[in-house]
């Protein structure tokens, strides 16, 4: 099987029209999974093991996970980094690339962070009479209103110095992690909040100049790392964002992509199926205004859900009408959104709708991928002077029994899990079927 990224495990060259290309110039399409959400809290590593990443490549078909990080488990008191913690991260780095997995790191924060009982700032970024105040709400994502929550908040985007204590462990980080070939990329943070600022000026205001510290900051020790960034938790309520064109090359945006009925618990309506594909579109409508590709790097649902099938086939088929790459919520073992249950098994009708067919690695332009009742269609438009072959992951559980392939006369060749294609130049239609 190829390497994440390059047959070498190269980081991608760079970003230009609108996908992630590898060091042969292919377009690079990621599926993915989140690793994990159970990295959220101290200790901050999870259980995974080297065979779970194996798992995530060789099993399933992905290739790229979204790594959790937290600010508390890199600076948990002021000015002091946990190298260990970091050492840590390092080796699983080299078991994604091992098993020939692709890495974004993400510096996740969920109601600011851990002085209110969930994750991200560590508890000395923010008074604590703040912390002592707080009254927790239910559901948890209604703590985001909390007044002590939003001073927090506003006093990290008004505070300079906090800022750029943010930007210095941002830098430690990539100075820690840029050897290792496997991370190609880093998400800066994880659903910013607005606090108190008006909302629709706070992209442009406050977020935009924070990632325009941070990025130039890790490039000095990652120049090779891909930028990742989110707009504002505002864009999951449907404001479109109004994040500027970054002033620097090699950016992906990086919303995520959730049914608001279906997070409220109450299971997924087949009629919002639209919605998803129109929410996906205007994503990637608005990656290509920031002149960016679109990364998901969110989306899931509880596999007990009712319509759990409907709403990942919908969430599937959005991105793939765009060819845009997405990132799973999440690899756990939990009866929530994990692709696992409690004991660690699978669930079997999300597992088996979330692993299915992609482009990889097209040597060319990929316009869109579909998958219908066991028959997977890809449309790309080939570029000739690109050398290396066109790759779709094809998890071998797709199609126990093999399957067909036709090209147009190109030339296939198929091995465990993906499927290499040569000779395709100008528009062209792959199909897989039984």
């Amino acid at each position: 099987m190829l390497a994440a990224c390059g047959d070498n495990g190269a980081s991608p060259a760079q970003v230009r029209d609108g996908f992630l290309h590898d060091a042969e110039g292919r377009a690079l399409i990621m599926r993915g999974v989140n690793l994990s959400g159970s990295q959220k809290n101290a200790p901050y590593l999870d259980d995974k093991t080297e065979a779970d990443y194996t798992r995530v490549r060789a099993d399933w078909g992905f290739n790229a996970i979204r790594f959790l990080m937290t600010w508390s488990a890199v600076e948990p008191v002021q000015g002091q980094y946990d190298d260990a913690y970091l050492a840590e991260v390092a080796k699983r780095m080299d078991w994604a690339h091992d098993a020939g997995l692709a890495v974004i790191l993400d510096m996740h924060e969920d109601i600011y962070g851990e002085g209110f009982g969930f994750d991200g700032a560590p508890k000395w970024t923010c008074d604590a009479s703040h912390y002592a105040s707080f009254v927790p709400k239910d559901p948890w994502f209604l703590n985001a209103t909390d007044p002590d929550v939003i001073a927090c908040v506003d006093h990290f985007f008004d505070d300079a110095a906090i800022q750029q204590q943010f930007t210095a462990m941002w830098a430690h980080v990539a100075q820690k992690l840029a050897p290792y070939p496997a991370v190609i990329g880093f998400d800066v943070l994880n659903e910013p909040n607005w606090g108190s600022y008006p909302i629709f000026s706070f992209e442009k205001d406050k977020l935009a100049p924070l990632y325009d510290q941070v990025v130039p900051a890790v490039r000095e020790a990652a120049p090779h790392w891909v930028a990742f960034l989110e707009p504002s938790a505002s864009r999951n309520g449907g404001i479109a964002t109004s994040l500027p064109k970054p002033p620097y090359p090699d950016v992906m945006y990086a919303p995520h992509s959730y049914d608001t009925t279906a997070e409220s618990g109450g299971g997924f309506d087949p009629s919002h199926r639209q919605m998803i594909l129109d929410n996906v579109a205007d994503l990637a409508y608005e990656a290509g205004q920031l002149g960016e590709g679109l990364w998901v790097g969110e989306y899931g649902g509880t596999g007990s859900s009712p319509g759990i099938v409907d709403y990942m086939t919908a969430q599937y088929d959005a991105a793939g009408a765009v060819a845009g790459s997405t990132m799973y919520w999440s690899y756990d073992k939990s009866d929530g959104y994990s692709l696992l249950d409690a004991a660690g098994n699978e669930k079997p009708d999300l597992v088996n709708t979330v692993v299915r067919p992609y482009p990889e690695r097209v040597a060319g332009t990929p316009i869109s991928y579909a998958w219908d009742q066991g028959t997977f269609t890809f449309v790309m438009h080939g570029d000739a002077s690109i050398t290396a072959p066109t790759v779709l992951s094809v998890p071998d559980r797709v199609y126990p029994a093999g399957y067909q392939v036709e090209c147009g006369g190109c030339s296939a060749t198929k091995s465990a899990g993906s499927l290499a294609l040569t000779g395709i130049t100008g528009d062209a239609t792959i199909t897989l079927h039984p």
